[in-house]
């Protein structure tokens, strides 16, 4: 199983960042030591001092796939959850500057917590049209909507398919809205999908 991460996908976001808005989709993977799951906490690790949240729709694959045309996308996936891409941005930034690969800033150990996944076809829900709301402490931090998404779930697919075959249980993490910013421990996140609950990360 694989995490492909999509990066700068909401056009808001990268302006936020200072990055130019992509003309195809940009991607990352993640290891599965990545995950965190079921509401377990984020242990603030201590190679970095400047850890960012990034919520974010997640796709799971549940087909076998290579070079899979958009207008066949959706016959990929039809389950949905919340999750938070973190990002060490100190050691990112130092990577950046040095030209190297940045991995070890975006794909550490539990640097990819998700919620629980819910059935799009059985909730009647449109992955196109999926509003998402991230809360910090209580605190409306990032709200989202796929629809603003610069690249649909369907590109996505298309794209990175070229690449990778797709195997079931493979994750995509579909991009961020703006509103980004730092974690610190002893805060409590929660993500709401079309206003109810389904992801929640203690920082310890």
């Amino acid at each position: 199983m694989k995490i492909i991460c999509i990066g700068r996908n909401y056009a808001e976001h990268a302006k936020e960042l200072n990055n130019p808005v992509p003309k195809e989709p940009l991607f990352f993977c993640k290891p599965d030591s990545a995950i965190i799951q079921k509401g377990k906490p984020f242990f603030y690790p201590e190679f970095t001092k400047d850890i960012h949240f990034e919520c974010e729709i997640i796709v799971r694959i549940n087909k076998l796939g290579k070079h899979i045309n958009q207008k066949f996308a959706h016959k990929y996936f039809d389950e949905v959850a919340l999750g938070l891409d973190l990002t060490a941005r100190d050691l990112q930034q130092e990577c950046k500057t040095k030209g190297l690969p940045w991995e070890k800033a975006k794909a550490f150990d539990g640097s990819a917590p998700m919620g629980e996944f819910i059935s799009l076809s059985e909730n009647n829900l449109d992955v196109n049209n999926l509003s998402f709301e991230l809360k910090k402490n209580n605190e409306t931090v990032q709200v989202g909507n796929t629809n603003q998404m610069i690249f649909s779930v369907a590109q996505i697919i298309e794209h990175v398919s070229k690449f990778f075959t797709l195997k079931i249980g493979d994750l995509i993490y579909t991009g961020t809205p703006e509103g980004v910013g730092p974690i610190a421990i002893d805060d409590e996140f929660e993500g709401f999908i079309e206003g109810k609950s389904s992801l929640k990360v203690p920082i310890r």
